[in-house]
C-alpha cells in the first residue's frame, strides 16, 4: 500500500520524523533513573526509569518498522552516528534493571545491544570523515554502554566472562574515543546544537565503565592481579578528571556562546550531563573516594533540571509545531553533518 494512503496520527507523524539523535532522550532518561537510584532516591529513579522503558519500546517499535517497510530510510538512518544511540540506550536500560535483580531481562538486553553493535559501528566508522559534530562520539558511547552493562552482569552473576568482555570493550571504546577526537569539529563547541556534548558524555561512559570493571571484582572471582587493578583505578580516575574538565568547558560555552533555541539535540546534553553524575558517584564507591558522593549528588539534580528543562521544550516544539513539516525538528541529516560545512 503506498505511504501516502496510509493513515497517521499527527503524533505519530510527529514521532515519524525525529532524527535518529531522538534515542538520546531514552539514553539520558536511564542515566537519570540511574544517578537518582545511586543517589538513594529511588521512588524518583523507578519513575524515570518508567519513563525510559515506554520510550525504549517506542524507539524499539519505530526501528522495526522502519526495518519492514521502509527500508532505504532505514539503511540511510543506520549509517548514522546517531543510530548507536539505540545501542547505548539498551544498555543503559540492562544496566538499571540489574541494580533491580532483573538479571535475566538485563542478560537478554546485553545480548540484543551485543547483537546490532558490531553492524551498525562498522557501518558508521566507515562513513566517519573530518569536521564531525559530537555524534561522532556515539561509537565510543555505545561501545562502554556494552561494557558498563557485561560488567555490572558479572558482578551480579558472579561469571567471568561478561567481565573480560567488557574489559575488551572499555580499551577498545577509548581507542574509538581517540579516533573519533582527531574528527570532531572544535568549533561545535561555540556551534553545536547539543550533540557536542557527547564528547564529555563519552568521556564520563567510559569512567563509569571503569569504575564497574573495578566494582566486578569479588573473593568469588580473580578477574585482575595487582597490576591490572593498579591501571584500571589510575585509567579510571583520569577519566573523570577529563570528564569533568569538558564538562566545565562545554558549560563555560553555553554562557559564552548561549543557544536558547530547542532543537533535539539538546537530549544530546541532558544525557552527558546525567553520566557525568552517574560516573562520579561510581568511581566514588569503586575507587573510596567519599567526598566525591557530594558533587556527584549535586551533579545528580543538575541534570534532572536538565531533562525537565528539555522535557519542557519539547512539549512546546510539539504543540506549537511552528513550520515547515510541523515538526520543529531539524532535518535528519542535520543530526550528521557539521555545521561547519555549512
Amino acid at each position: 500500500m503506498p505511504a501516502s494512503t496510509t493513515p497517521t496520527s499527527p503524533l505519530h507523524t510527529w514521532w515519524s520524523q525525529r532524527p535518529p539523535t531522538a534515542g538520546a532522550a531514552v539514553m539520558a532518561t536511564g542515566v537519570i533513573s540511574v544517578a537518582l537510584h545511586q543517589s538513594g532516591y529511588e521512588t524518583l529513579s523507578r519513575i524515570a526509569l518508567g519513563l525510559a522503558c515506554v520510550a525504549w519500546l517506542a524507539l524499539a517499535g519505530d526501528f522495526i518498522a522502519r526495518l519492514l517497510w521502509d527500508r532505504p530510510r532505514w539503511l540511510k538512518e543506520a549509517a548514522t552516528p546517531a543510530a548507536l544511540t539505540g545501542i547505548a540506550a539498551t544498555a543503559v536500560l540492562g544496566t538499571r534493571f540489574t541494580s533491580l535483580g532483573w538479571e535475566p531481562l538485563a542478560e537478554a538486553l546485553l545480548a540484543l545491544a551485543a547483537l546490532f553493535w558490531p553492524g551498525l559501528l562498522l557501518t558508521v566508522v566507515r562513513r566517519w570523515n573530518h569536521r564531525m559534530p559530537g555524534a561522532v562520539f556515539l561509537g565510543c558511547v555505545a561501545t562502554q554502554g556494552l561494557a558498563v552493562l557485561a560488567a555490572t552482569v558479572a558482578a551480579a552473576e558472579k561469571t567471568a566472562w561478561p567481565a573480560h568482555m567488557a574489559l575488551a570493550l572499555f580499551w577498545l571504546g577509548l581507542v574509538l574515543y581517540a579516533v573519533a577526537l582527531a574528527r570532531f569539529d572544535l568549533r561545535q563547541i561555540a556551534r553545536g546544537a547539543g550533540d557536542h556534548w557527547v564528547a564529555g558524555g563519552a568521556m564520563a561512559i567510559s569512567a563509569l565503565a571503569g569504575s564497574k570493571l573495578l566494582g566486578a571484582e569479588s573473593p568469588d572471582l580473580y578477574l585482575w592481579n595487582n597490576d591490572d587493578t593498579d591501571i584500571l583505578r589510575k585509567v579510571t580516575a583520569a577519566l573523570l578528571v577529563l570528564d569533568l574538565t569538558w564538562y566545565a568547558v562545554l558549560l563555560i560555552a553555553e554562557f559564552l556562546w548561549p543557544r536558547p533555541r530547542y532543537d533535539v539535540r539538546r537530549w544530546a546534553t541532558v544525557f552527558p550531563m546525567a553520566m557525568t553524575a552517574a560516573a562520579t558517584l561510581s568511581v566514588a564507591t569503586a575507587l573510596d573516594v567519599p567526598w566525591l558522593e557530594t558533587p556527584g549528588e549535586a551533579l545528580t539534580w543538575i541534570a534532572v533540571a536538565a531533562w525537565l528543562a528539555a522535557t519542557a521544550a519539547a512539549v512546546r516544539s510539539y504543540t506549537r509545531r511552528p513550520s515547515g513539516d510541523g515538526t520543529g525538528a531539524p532535518p535528519p541529516e542535520t543530526g550528521v553533518r557539521s555545521t561547519a560545512r555549512r
